[in-house]
């Protein structure tokens, strides 16, 4: 009687590797929607029963690439946003009033939370996040603030510090 040995290897692996489809970042392999190779026993014992990863099969392999087309498509069109964005920004100017003294030192600071209220203000999205200031602004004058608003989208804007208008 000939026994058959049971086969303890995943489908689609060969003796030293299988393609798995990340389905999490996984830190020192790779990102979500990576296809990499593993050792089966990784694979088994690790990324498959923790649901880090799924087997790579020519199904989930199409999948994956028609949903990373998709992304690069939103991916494109919120950068032609962001670009529109940067275009207008860069065109306009914000002015802030702050108590300043005789010397133009102003009393408190002007900060990227303030700059960004006031860009909302005026109908501009843009987030304290993304302002780029080197410290606060502590004296009155014209400032060139640096925005980056993706990492492939900066510009500037111009900030007005000028002092509060005294009511009489």
């Amino acid at each position: 009687m000939v026994r058959k040995q049971r086969s303890t290897s995943v489908v689609g692996s060969s003796k030293s590797s299988i393609e798995v489809l990340l389905a999490e970042n996984v830190d020192n392999l790779g990102e979500q929607g990576d296809i990499v190779r593993v050792k089966p026993g990784y694979a088994r014992n690790f990324l498959l029963p923790y649901g880090m990863a799924t087997i790579a099969t020519e199904h989930n392999k199409r999948m994956v690439t028609l949903h990373q087309k998709k992304v690069a498509e939103l991916e494109k069109e919120h950068l032609k946003s962001l670009k529109g964005l940067a275009d207008k920004v860069s065109k306009h100017s914000v002015t802030m009033e702050a108590n300043a003294n005789e010397e133009g030192h102003l009393y408190g600071s002007i900060v990227a939370v303030d700059i960004s209220k006031s860009l909302k203000e005026s109908g501009f999205e843009v987030d304290a996040e993304a302002i780029r200031l080197e410290g606060p602004l502590k004296e009155l004058g014209m400032y060139t603030v640096k925005l980056q608003l993706h990492e492939k989208v900066k510009t500037e804007v111009k900030v007005w510090v000028v002092p509060t208008a005294e009511k009489s």
